[in-house]
């Protein structure tokens, strides 16, 4: 842990500055005195301050920090610096669970049905991942598990958009699909940070085993470490996390493949010393990234889920050319 101080250190440093420029950062200009008055109840910013740019700064930290951590805790599980949570369907199923709110008009008769029904579809994404892998399943079979499940809840948010009943009802889907922290409030981040949490609990808490799985599944057993509950433990933590995380913010992708491959080698290498590393980096670049889209000039906002792609379409083309290389 004294190795990983002083990153940590520099990460919660950043995280700060990524927080007060997300702050800072709007279509309103304000000066200094009243953003600070404003955040802490005074002055006449104070509700833009609080209702709108304080919400989605923590929003975009939170959610930020979900992905990154489960892809460092997949990516561990896996033993693969290619897997992130679209890998075991959790993403696309929240996806799928939201559209279905947005489908037959629960989110606008009862908000909180499309913060629930996100987390609902990427809690019945691991169990069924659990079930088709199997008890005693090896990576292989978690893996492709995984990709059936993804692949039915991508085929089934294709349904919804087809049949979508009115041109409105089909642009609300897609607009959500794309993902934003625009326009959320604190209820909004009241449904999903309680299960953020309790996801980064079950991750964070996976660390010592992540550690003994890279010496091979037997030998990590023969430490003492249960492997199969290893792997239901960071499938339950991922689809809690990721789960919220999408249902609260739509599908930005690619950071959890992003920021653990960025800071793994800072870290030994070592799966169970990443997480936490990971979860501050996510953060710093989805806040960083809310920022970007503020500051360019177009004219409809960007949303996440676009700059997140564009930034990492490029970087995992990058990264399978260079395990292809090795």
């Amino acid at each position: 842990m004294r190795r990983a101080a002083p990153l940590l250190a520099i990460l919660a440093s950043a995280v700060l500055v990524a927080a007060a420029a997300s702050l800072a950062v709007g279509y309103v200009p304000l000066p200094l005195a009243d953003l600070v008055a404003g955040l802490f109840g005074g002055g006449p910013a104070a509700p833009l301050v609080q209702e709108i740019r304080l919400p989605r700064t923590l929003l975009a930290l939170a959610v930020g920090a979900s992905l990154g951590l489960a892809g460092a805790a997949l990516q561990g599980l896996l033993r693969n610096p290619l897997a992130e949570p679209g890998v075991v369907g959790i993403s696309a199923s929240a996806g799928l669970g939201a559209v279905i709110a947005l489908y037959f008009g629960l989110a606008a008769a009862w908000p909180p049905a499309l913060p629930i029904l996100g987390m609902v579809g990427a809690g019945v994404a691991g169990v069924l991942v659990l079930l088709l892998a199997g008890r005693a399943a090896g990576v292989l079979s978690l893996v492709l598990a995984g990709v059936a499940v993804s692949s039915f809840a991508v085929a089934l948010t294709a349904l919804a958009l087809n049949l979508a009943p009115n041109p409105y009802a089909l642009s609300e889907m897609l607009f959500w699909l794309l993902g934003s922290v625009r326009d959320r409030s604190f209820d909004d981040l009241g449904y999903a940070a309680p299960f953020m949490i309790l996801g980064a609990a079950l991750l964070l808490t996976a660390g010592r085993g992540l550690d003994a799985l890279t010496l091979g599944e037997e030998t990590a057993a023969s430490l003492g470490v249960r492997v199969g509950a290893l792997r239901a433990q960071v499938v339950a933590g991922t689809a809690l996390a990721v789960g919220a995380a999408v249902s609260a913010a739509g599908s930005i992708g690619f950071v959890g493949l992003v920021v653990p491959h960025l800071l793994r080698p800072l870290c030994g290498h070592r799966p169970g010393r990443l997480l936490l590393p990971s979860a501050l980096g996510g953060a710093i670049l989805i806040a960083a990234a809310d920022v970007l889209v503020r500051l360019v000039p177009t004219r409809t906002e960007l949303h996440l889920g676009v700059v997140t792609a564009l930034v990492g379409a490029p970087f995992f083309l990058a990264l399978l050319a260079s395990l292809g290389r090795r």
